[in-house]
Formats: structure tokens, C-alpha cells, sequence
């Protein structure tokens, strides 16, 4: 029997489902609570007793990619790494890495000021889409279609002033129907697809009532998520994806501690399951 780490934050519906087919492999899977958990410069592998292997699992982006930080310190083999984790995470690094893996991508704009970010806006012209460079389930992510609503993004941002709210992330508004594509590999294998059909607002993520449907995965976009995978460091990654009407598929994000709870609902295959079996399979390389 071997035994399983699952680090979170917040436990949700995924956690417990990799716990139980775990379980149900024969197998052991602790949680462990990240937000309780210390750790020293002076702590041993063994001090913690975390099994062959850890699936790190914080909600918390900055949360987990410090703990994982202090797992690869002793030597506790962890899905996803430290370098995919960090990529993964900021939308700015992931992006520019797909751009330079060839892998179709949305044309994004960067500007390091409030200032740089609004003149880019007026040359390239209304509307684009702002994002944080750091943030999930789409919060932050809004079309900005005239000056004023940029005035206002920059007044908040400047008010706020964190060290990421001076970077400005901006996208061209992809011409798609009104749904993505969440794609989930696993070893860089595409294990399943859906589409997430917007609820009627701009935003797709099932974390805000997007609908899930199963999306049967074609030879492009088997291509472009074993291409993604790659180009992050591979593991267990949610691979977003775009129709354009003129660039065909595009790839808009790549996730790191993915969900897949909506997913698992209409996926053939055990999503969970196959996470578990090739995390043992990680820790026994």
C-alpha cells in the first residue's frame, strides 16, 4: 500500500474525490491542512511523514507555490513542480512561454504602468480584455470597451496598489461562441474535454455557473494540449482553449491545480482516478 499527500487550503469536492478513489485503489491519502503545517530549515523528509507522494492542491496560488517551494526542499517528490507551478501561475509568464512553443495563443499586450497601459489601449484600440496577471475563476477579467472604464480600472489598481496590479495583462477580444474549451492532460495525455458554455454573461468558469458539457477532444486539440503540457514542464495541468473564428483553436490559459469537478460529471474516463495512478507513478521514477 502506498500512501498519498493531498495539500490544500480549502478543502473542496476535488480533494475529497481523490482521497476516495485512492481509497478505493488501496491505497492511503492523508490531507494535510497547508495553512498548519510548519516547516524549518532544520525539518527532515521524514519529520513529516508525508508518504511517496504529494499532490499540492492550495486554492491559494502564492499559498501553494511556497509550499511546494518547501517540499522540493526535502526532497518530497510533489505534482505539480515548483517551475510548472510558478509558470502556470502568472498569466504574463504562461503566455509568453506558449508564444514561444509556437502554440496558438490570444495577441496580448504587456505594460508595466498605468500610464503605458492606457496609451497601449488607445493605439490598439477598443475593446480588449484585462486580466490580473495573478487570479483564478475569472475574477478581475472584464472587457474594457471605452476610456472610462479604463480610467476607472486604473483608479482601483492605484488605490490597491499591489505589486501585481502595476502589471497590465491585455488581450484581444477572441471572436468565439459563447463557450471554451477546458481540456485536462495527465502526463501530457489528454484525458478529457469539455466545453464550458457561458450563463449568459462574457465569462465562462464553471466556478461562476458556467455549464459544463462533454467536448469530444479532436486530433487539433489533442495536438495543442500535449504541446501546452510540454511547454509548461508537464503533470497534471487544465488546458483552456478558444474557438476563433479566424485562428481557429487557441490556447488562452494553462492550470495548474486544476478543478475538475464539473468535468468529472460528463468525462468517460475516472478523472480522479487516473490523477492518483500517476502520481505513484511520478514517485516511483
Amino acid at each position: 500500500m502506498s500512501k498519498i499527500s493531498i495539500v490544500f487550503d480549502r478543502l473542496r469536492t476535488e480533494e475529497k474525490m481523490l482521497q476516495k478513489e485512492a481509497a478505493e485503489l488501496g491505497h492511503s491519502a492523508e490531507m494535510l491542512d497547508a495553512k498548519i503545517t510548519q516547516i524549518n530549515t532544520d525539518t527532515k523528509k521524514e519529520d513529516l511523514d508525508l508518504g511517496d507522494v504529494v499532490l499540492e492542491r492550495c486554492v491559494s496560488y502564492f499559498r501553494g507555490l511556497h509550499f511546494t517551494s518547501a517540499l522540493e526542499f526535502l526532497d518530497v517528490p510533489v505534482l505539480n513542480k515548483f517551475d510548472v507551478a510558478s509558470i502556470c501561475g502568472n498569466k504574463m509568464f504562461m503566455t509568453l512561454l506558449l508564444k514561444k512553443n509556437n502554440i496558438p495563443t490570444p495577441k496580448t499586450y504587456f505594460s508595466f504602468s498605468s500610464q503605458s497601459a492606457s496609451e497601449n489601449l488607445e493605439n490598439v484600440g477598443y475593446p480588449l480584455v484585462i486580466k490580473p496577471v495573478i487570479g483564478s475563476w475569472g475574477r478581475g477579467v472584464m472587457p474594457i470597451k471605452d476610456k472610462d472604464t479604463m480610467d476607472g480600472i486604473v483608479e482601483v489598481r492605484e488605490i490597491t496598489d499591489s505589486p501585481h496590479d502595476r502589471i497590465y495583462y491585455l488581450q484581444e477580444v477572441v471572436k468565439r461562441p459563447p463557450r471554451d474549451i477546458r481540456i485536462i492532460t495527465i502526463g501530457d495525455e489528454p484525458i478529457a474535454g469539455m466545453y464550458r458554455k457561458s450563463s449568459g454573461g462574457f465569462k465562462t468558469n464553471i466556478a461562476l455557473g458556467a455549464d459544463p458539457e462533454i467536448c469530444e477532444i479532436t486530433k487539433e486539440m489533442e495536438e495543442m494540449a500535449i504541446k501546452a503540457s510540454k511547454a509548461m514542464g508537464g503533470g497534471i495541468l487544465g488546458i483552456d482553449m478558444m474557438e476563433d473564428e479566424e485562428k481557429g483553436i487557441v490556447v488562452h490559459e494553462v492550470n495548474n491545480t486544476v478543478e475538475f469537478k464539473g468535468l468529472a460529471k460528463v468525462a468517460k474516463r475516472n478523472i480522479p482516478k487516473e490523477m492518483i495512478e500517476f502520481a505513484l507513478d511520478y514517485a516511483r521514477k
